[in-house]
């Protein structure tokens, strides 16, 4: 290798380095600007409404967001890729009411046998979006809008207009929702769980970086040998299992289940993700920033039910931080592409 060659290697990992710096620093002050909003609510909250900043008061946020949390936790994986998943709400309902109508059409099942039904059938839903998406090469947007109310539709013919209830379900099935470990409701905890393991994949495996690269630059991912199409199709299928994950405790947790279970969670699962830092032009964001914006969206609920004001305003605000965080990251992508040609120019 000439001296000249080596020199341009280089620079090419220097300007590499450089971007990925700016761009975690931007994560990292994303991140921290949301701890700060929270901080922010709870201290005004709780001098309108004492009651809001207690052990009991917090623990019911966080059981109220454990499960739009998990099925962030796939959303995420999809955006950084430069997609969206909009049927994650019709594909919890789904598998929440196929999951508990088991216990009810087979008495004695397997709690096990059910949680696998679920998973599975959220699998193949998944799977179903990325196949038409990788292999169709239709917009994720497109695709997504029409398995929403696909799924839905199937979820009213297998519903048949009837419900599950808590009678019709095994105590083992309701005991996923109300055991507590070490104090703490199982719920938050497989949570928390399983955004440790996701965002450990995402930061330190092979694959996880290379979501990030697909997101960043598709063309350029393609030029470098990534199998965009079959991670782009993977992270689909891993949103539809994480859905079909969230199905199951849905059930165990409402414990009443119809047709219409989940109906307008993708608004809160999309909100909570883009509030989080998770660009809607791929390639940015972290599972951290995510479960951030799942807290503050919950605790804005909260805290709307503590002040005895409508819940009407909770779609509003899901609907403006949408598009307050699309717009602020928009400016920041300029501003980060702006600030990385200042570099090279240098």
């Amino acid at each position: 290798m000439t001296t000249t060659s080596k020199g341009q290697g280089a620079v090419k990992v220097a300007q590499r380095s450089s971007q990925s710096r700016l761009v975690g620093l931007v994560s990292r002050v994303r991140e921290l600007g949301l701890l700060i909003v929270l901080i922010l609510i709870i201290a005004i909250v709780s001098v309108q409404a004492p009651r809001f900043f207690t052990v009991t008061n917090l623990e019911q946020i966080l059981l109220s967001v454990a499960i739009v949390a998990i099925v962030a936790i796939g959303e995420t994986l999809v955006v950084l890729t430069r997609n969206i998943d909009l049927s994650v709400g019709s594909m919890v309902g789904f598998t929440a009411f196929v999951s508990a109508n088991l216990f009810k059409q087979q008495p004695g099942t397997s709690l096990i046998v059910a949680i696998l039904l679920g998973c599975a059938l959220g699998v193949v839903l998944g799977a179903i979006n990325g196949l038409i998406i990788t292999v169709g090469r239709v917009p994720a947007i497109i695709v997504t809008l029409g398995t929403l109310y696909v799924y839905r539709g199937l979820d009213f013919v297998v519903a048949g207009g009837t419900q599950v209830s808590a009678s019709d379900v095994p105590d083992s099935y309701l005991s996923l929702a109300t055991t507590r470990i070490l104090g703490v409701p199982a719920l938050i905890l497989f949570a928390a769980a399983i955004a440790i393991i996701f965002a450990y994949l995402l930061r330190s495996t092979r694959s996880g970086r290379q979501l990030y690269a697909i997101g960043s630059n598709p063309e350029a991912a393609r030029l470098a040998g990534i199998r965009s199409n079959l991670l782009i199709f993977g992270a689909f299928l891993i949103s539809g299992l994480l859905c079909g994950l969230a199905g199951v405790l849905w059930g165990a947790r409402f414990a009443t289940v119809n047709a219409t279970a989940a109906s307008g969670l993708e608004l809160q699962v999309i909100a909570a993700v883009v509030v989080g830092g998770v660009s809607t032009l791929g390639g940015s964001g972290t599972i951290l920033g995510a479960m951030l914006g799942v807290i503050v969206l919950g605790t804005v609920d909260n805290a709307l039910n503590l002040l005895n004001l409508s819940q009407f305003w909770l779609q509003a605000i899901d609907g403006a931080a949408i598009v307050i965080a699309v717009t602020l990251d928009a400016f920041i992508t300029r501003w980060v592409r702006r600030a990385l040609v200042i570099r090279r120019q240098r």
